[in-house]
């Protein structure tokens, strides 16, 4: 059996010498991530890191980094970050992610779309030849639009689940917006889905990252791989 948390600490662990003194770096949300909190938090306790802000992309986030002593500071405050270290749901071999299973993709991509790098962290059974391969998309809709965008997202032939919490009440995100799982199978288009959901009022952000990732790490048993896009990030 794969030891998946052991993969994805050595993957954290990795990413995080990208890191130096100075730093504004994006915080992601999700169990890999932690693992990266974790080792920043250590650096910064022997004095191997200082003068690091981090920027968390969710209430979670930030309060596991307030416990670990690492300071914090805002977008309004620092608007470009040096460096984002974030998890994904699945990776294609263009480096295009789905993301948003912890549920903070809006804040998500506002990080990304505000670094210089976005090094995401993945064990290796988050590749995938296509996304949708093996996880729901990840849709984030208001409150008030709801029904209307269940509706339109199965127009487009996607079976939609209303995320819930463990208890059966109705999972909200830091917005106070909504997540519709869909389940597309693979998706033979990703870019032109992204289209197609960012035209629709209703839905304020989805969980297709396209052409945002400079670095990918890798855990697996073979060891740690680096997979780098064929075109720049953002280009």
């Amino acid at each position: 059996m794969i030891d998946t948390n052991g993969l994805k600490k050595q993957a954290a662990e990795e990413a995080v010498k990208y890191i130096v003194s100075g730093m504004i770096v994006g915080l992601g949300t999700g169990s890999t991530v932690y693992y990266a909190l974790q080792r920043i938090s250590e650096l910064l306790a022997i004095g191997e890191l200082e003068k690091i802000y981090g920027i968390p992309s969710s209430i979670h986030t930030a309060q596991e980094a307030q416990k670990l002593g690492i300071p914090l500071s805002s977008l309004d405050d620092h608007p470009r970050i040096s460096i984002t270290i974030d998890g994904a749901d699945e990776v294609d071999p263009q480096l295009n992610l789905i993301k948003g299973g912890g549920g903070a993709l809006l804040r998500e991509k506002i990080l990304a779309q505000n670094s210089k790098r976005e090094i995401i962290i993945i064990d290796q059974t988050k590749l995938v030849p296509q996304l949708g391969n093996q996880h729901a998309l990840p849709v984030e809709v208001l409150p008030f639009a709801c029904r209307s965008e269940m509706n339109f997202l199965e127009s487009l032939g996607a079976e939609v689940t209303l995320r819930t919490n463990k208890d059966g009440s109705i999972y909200k995100t830091d917005q106070e917006n909504l997540i519709l799982d869909c389940q597309f199978g693979p998706i033979a288009d990703p870019h032109e889905l992204a289209q197609l959901l960012s035209n629709r009022a209703g839905i304020m952000e989805h969980g297709l990252f396209l052409g945002l990732t400079s670095l990918v790490i890798v855990a697996g048993e073979g060891g740690i791989r680096r997979l780098t896009p064929s075109k720049p990030a953002g280009s």
